[in-house]
């Protein structure tokens, strides 16, 4: 039975002036369901509603993470468990509550190349974003890009307000790059700024100490470096390339 022929054109029209059109796609066979089981007219009211918040809290959950730059395959339930890497699971599963979140404590991911730590870090990410909380990603060397040219066009601050008002900062691939005079500043007062008001996670190749031989002033190095540290989970992943299992393969045809 299509919406067409259970909803009449008034209830359609009452719908769309509480903006709840969408409702349309689901409520034939949530009446079908409440006449199968003779459901109180509370219990059914209840369903239907609950239908409309999920699916505004999957639609919010989702524009969040669009803004935040988050890839949308990179999600908790599209990690491959097979893969042969290693990490310690029990602070994973702490990580993944987000009480880091509301302590205002800083996550680390660390190891080598193609291990999964972007993965990760994007999958804490969503999950914040499913929460309600708005969410910022960017690697590293595009973030200093972005403020470097923001210097020029006098939008400087704004673009800092951006980096530090989100409720989660993921910074990717830190540490690669050897950073100017500029760069270190930035690093430094994004750090500093968010110190106990917001919370950072960082993944990198490299471990921290070995970051401070990138920025450009050795003293802010070590400030910001130390408060990072100092205030953060540390989790270390290591063994074989995660990539790999990302990799495209020829689909078969079918016989």
């Amino acid at each position: 039975m299509s919406s067409s022929e259970t909803l009449s054109t008034e209830f359609r029209q009452v719908l769309r002036k509480l903006r709840l059109s969408p409702m349309r796609d689901t409520l034939p066979e949530r009446i079908e369901l409440a006449r199968q089981r003779k459901m109180p007219h509370q219990d059914f009211l209840e369903l239907v509603l609950s239908d409309e918040v999920e699916r505004r809290e999957r639609l919010g959950a989702q524009g969040r993470a669009r803004r935040g730059n988050l890839d949308p395959q990179m999600v908790l339930e599209n990690w491959d468990e097979t893969a042969k890497v290693t990490f310690d699971r029990q602070l994973w599963a702490e990580l993944c509550t987000l009480r880091f979140l509301e302590s205002h404590h800083h996550v680390l991911l660390l190891g080598p190349v193609g291990v999964g730590k972007t993965f990760l870090a994007t999958a804490l990410g969503h999950i914040a974003c499913r929460r309600g909380r708005p969410v910022h990603m960017m690697r590293a060397d595009k973030m200093l890009k972005e403020l470097r040219g923001a210097r020029l066009d006098r939008s400087y601050d704004a673009e800092m307000r951006r980096l530090i008002r989100a409720d989660l900062l993921i910074i990717d691939d830190l540490g690669l790059d050897q950073l100017d005079a500029d760069g270190s500043r930035d690093i430094y007062e994004i750090i500093v700024e968010r110190h106990r008001a917001g919370s950072i996670v960082v993944t990198s190749n490299r471990e921290p100490h070995e970051w401070l031989a990138t920025m450009t002033d050795p003293l802010r190095a070590q400030s910001a470096i130390d408060r990072l540290q100092n205030a953060a989970y540390e989790l270390v992943v290591e063994g074989e390339s995660y990539r790999k299992r990302q990799k495209p393969t020829k689909q078969r045809d079918p016989k």
